[in-house]
C-alpha cells in the first residue's frame, strides 16, 4: 500500500485560510475531489472560497448548508462543485444532488461533512483537516491518492 504526503500550517486569520485555500486551488486538475473536515464554523467555507478565487471565480461564495451543492462553472478550470453534506439525512439523498453527474464531468468536487455521504462519494484525492488553535486554525493537508500527492508536489513547487 502506498503511503501518501501531509503537511500541517498554521493559519492566525481568515485572510491566511483564504491564501491556503488558493494554493491548493492552483494546485488542482480537474476531477480533484477534496474532503473537508472540521467542526462548524472551522473555515471549511473560507478555505473554499481561496481554492474559487484561485480558479477565476470572482463572484461570491456561500456555504452551501442548506443548498447541499453550489456549482460554479469556471472558464479555464470547468465545473466546480462545493457540497456540505451537514443536513444530509440519508446518504442516497446525494442521488437527488445529482452527485454521479458531477463525477461522470469531471468537476471538482469540495466536500464539506463527507462523512454524511460515506458510500455515495467517489475517493478523495486530498483531504483538509481545519481545526481551531491558539486563535487560529491548524491546517492539515493529506494526500489520498496519486492524484493528491501531484496536488502536494504542486503545491511544493509553488513555494520554492
Amino acid at each position: 500500500m502506498s503511503s501518501f504526503g501531509s503537511f500541517t500550517q498554521f493559519l492566525p486569520d481568515e485572510a491566511a485560510t483564504v491564501a491556503a485555500g488558493s494554493a491548493v486551488g492552483r494546485a488542482l486538475t480537474s476531477g480533484a475531489v477534496v474532503f473537508l473536515m472540521g467542526e462548524l464554523g472551522a473555515g471549511k467555507t473560507t478555505f473554499t472560497r481561496g481554492a474559487l478565487r484561485a480558479l477565476g471565480h470572482a463572484g461570491s461564495v456561500k456555504s452551501p448548508t442548506y443548498t447541499l451543492c453550489e456549482p460554479y462553472d469556471l472558464a479555464d478550470a470547468g465545473q466546480f462543485c462545493h457540497l456540505d453534506l451537514y443536513r444530509l439525512s440519508n446518504p442516497e439523498e446525494l442521488e437527488f444532488v445529482g452527485i454521479r453527474d458531477y463525477v461522470a464531468s469531471g468537476a471538482m468536487l469540495f466536500i464539506e461533512w463527507p462523512l454524511k455521504g460515506e458510500g455515495w462519494l467517489p475517493t478523495p484525492d486530498v483531504q483538509v483537516a481545519l481545526v481551531e488553535s491558539n486563535n487560529g486554525r491548524e491546517l492539515t493537508i493529506t494526500a489520498l491518492t496519486d492524484n493528491g500527492e501531484g496536488v502536494l508536489t504542486r503545491m511544493d513547487e509553488c513555494h520554492a
